[in-house]
């Protein structure tokens, strides 16, 4: 792997490298996927069907589109045991950790007769999209349906891609069934998405979609998006670990492998301010690599997007992962703590060596749907407030708005919008009527 000094230069190679890699960059495919989410808009369930079986190779009819319960029973025997039971202990964590993320609704008043407030409703529908591709992902199952329960959801739905057989990963059925989604359906792709978004005959429409997905998913959520809410358009996964000459390096590369084998498009990246460690986790790598099923994909992984960055400092190192924003960012100093408070951007933040990224990812509570592609500058983890709005609650009395009025159509009128002004003036028109009356000045007319 890569060692390269850290400099303003390499680390604006890295960031531009990184860029390329988001969805929005792709815009050969744009077309395609906007073909397939305008036809299932148009036709529903038969474009569905159709796209199936050209993608899928499954042919499949209103009957058998849905996963059934005998189904759902099926997966249930035919899964091992105690992986459920680790599913399980995993939902809880899960639920545990979002219920503390639930807003209330509030009321203020105040003795002049003000009342504002807020009010929190769930959303109605929502869609969760779970891939099927390289490799199916109950854990993402859970971390995209047990937050929209914790919030209220009223109907939660999981779209899956399936095999030319109609069926879809155990796994990913029986995760569905633990987290308590509503209905499952056997169903990939733009399709998919497009299908949540604006309905068919059997499957309804969602108000938000939130998951993974390939670069095809990732499309489809940008063209919808405005006819349904998203999580976000995300980009393949990342990992960023911040060491120092403590650090394991076994370790380092060992977590730094976990992200890269996701996909020839991951990215894998050390800032360490130890040469001594970099050349140390390199060798790691290597002597890995031949033990790892995916280790075509890591390679590819970190010649495209892997590199080990020695810097001088490390106020150097936390300016540059600042500037990266990963999705995943490891801390393995001396003081990861005193590290972790001057870092900004990042979407899950690991610990200590004994914090690796795949707890997050299955185990221990946060969501592991998080920013990708630098968008942690201004993005945050899926979590319940995704699936919940806010309404504004206001209410004047007659005596408070007296004591503003005049405030109010000042504003209104130096926007130019006199008809916004008129609104509050008529509510005291008549006692600007009865004021001139008095003082013998002009009538105003009443209302």
């Amino acid at each position: 792997m890569r060692i390269v000094t850290l400099t303003g230069e390499e680390q604006g190679k890295a960031m531009d490298a990184l860029l390329r890699r988001n969805p929005v960059n792709y815009g050969e495919y744009e077309e395609t996927v906007r073909e397939i989410t305008d036809r299932v808009r148009r036709e529903g369930d038969a474009a569905v069907f159709r796209y199936e079986e050209q993608f899928d190779r499954c042919r499949l009819s209103k009957e058998t589109l849905r996963v059934s319960r005998r189904e759902i029973e099926e997966a249930y025997a035919a899964l091992d045991p105690a992986f459920i039971g680790v599913m399980r202990r995993a939902a809880e964590n899960i639920r545990r950790y979002h219920e503390k993320q639930r807003q209330e609704s509030w009321i203020s008043t105040s003795e002049d007769g003000v009342i504002l407030g807020q009010k929190i409703t769930p959303i109605g529908v929502s869609g969760c999209y779970v891939p099927g591709g390289r490799a199916a992902y109950p854990s993402s199952v859970l971390m995209n349906v047990i937050p929209a329960k914790v919030a209220g959801v009223r109907r939660i739905l999981v779209c899956t891609p399936p095999n030319p057989e109609g069926r879809v990963p155990t796994g990913t059925v029986v995760a569905a069934d633990i987290a308590g989604a509503d209905e499952i359906y056997k169903i990939g792709g733009a399709q998919a998405i497009a299908a949540m978004a604006f309905g068919t005959e059997t499957i309804p429409r969602a108000d938000k979609i939130t998951g993974p997905g390939n670069i095809f998913v990732a499309l489809a959520k940008k063209a919808c998006f405005g006819y349904v809410g998203i999580d976000s358009v995300a980009g393949p996964s990342e990992i960023l670990v911040i060491a120092d000459e403590t650090a394991n390096p076994r370790y380092v590369a060992a977590d730094l492998l976990s992200q890269a084998e996701h996909d020839p498009m991951a990215s894998a990246i050390l800032l360490t301010v130890s040469r001594e460690l970099a050349e140390a986790v390199s060798r790691e790598i290597d002597a890995f690599l031949p033990e790892l099923d995916r280790a075509d994909i890591i390679r590819e992984s970190l010649e495209r997007y892997g590199c080990l960055f020695v810097g001088k400092d490390m106020e150097q190192l936390i300016e540059a992962a600042n500037a990266i924003a990963s999705e995943h960012v490891e801390i393995m100093t001396a003081e990861p703590f005193a590290v972790m408070t001057k870092l900004r951007n990042a979407g899950a933040i690991f610990l200590g060596s004994f914090s690796s990224e795949p707890l997050g990812d299955y185990y221990a509570g946060p969501n592991h749907i998080l920013p990708t592609n630098g968008t942690a500058r201004f993005f945050s983890p899926l979590g319940v407030e995704q699936f919940v709005k806010r309404s504004s609650i206001i209410s004047y009395s007659r005596e408070a708005l007296e004591r503003v009025h005049e405030d109010i159509e000042l504003f209104a009128e130096n926007e130019g919008l006199t008809a916004h002004a008129n609104s509050i003036k008529v509510r005291f028109a008549e006692d600007a009527a009865d004021a001139a009356e008095q003082g013998g000045g002009t009538c105003v007319q009443r209302k």
